[in-house]
């Protein structure tokens, strides 16, 4: 079984940055994918980024949205996944999940359903 634990969340102003971490336990950091997801209020939860495990090469993956804003990193000797936001907008308000799987395949990195484990969440909110 997998505990995992965001922290890092808050209310801040467009253009301010905020650093969310993952923290997991019951299974090395380094053996799972692991992921970011955020759902804002009447909207469906959607991918922000995205790890894989290591042993596939630990490649990082961002969706769209948040290129050249949002950085996503794992420490594994902290068993740690981390989500550097920069530049927030007001559309980057939603609650933060951080999700964790085994073996996943390249083709199901963004989906939700791929993803056997889930954080409680963390509020982001963005707003002047």
């Amino acid at each position: 079984q997998v505990q995992l634990v965001e922290s890092g969340g808050g209310v801040v102003m467009p253009g301010a940055s905020l650093r969310l971490s993952c923290a997991a336990s019951g299974r090395p950091a380094r053996d799972l994918d692991m992921a970011w997801f955020r759902q804002a209020p009447g909207k469906e939860r959607e991918f922000v980024a995205g790890v894989r495990r290591s042993a596939t090469g630990g490649r990082s993956y961002h969706a769209d949205s948040v290129k050249g804003r949002f950085i996503v990193s794992r420490d594994n000797a902290k068993n740690t996944m981390y989500l550097q936001m920069n530049t927030l907008r007001s559309e980057d308000t939603a609650a933060y999940y951080c999700a964790a799987g085994t073996g996943l395949i390249l083709s199901s990195v963004s989906r939700g359903s791929a993803y056997s484990y889930w954080g409680q969440g963390t509020q982001v909110s963005v707003s002047s």
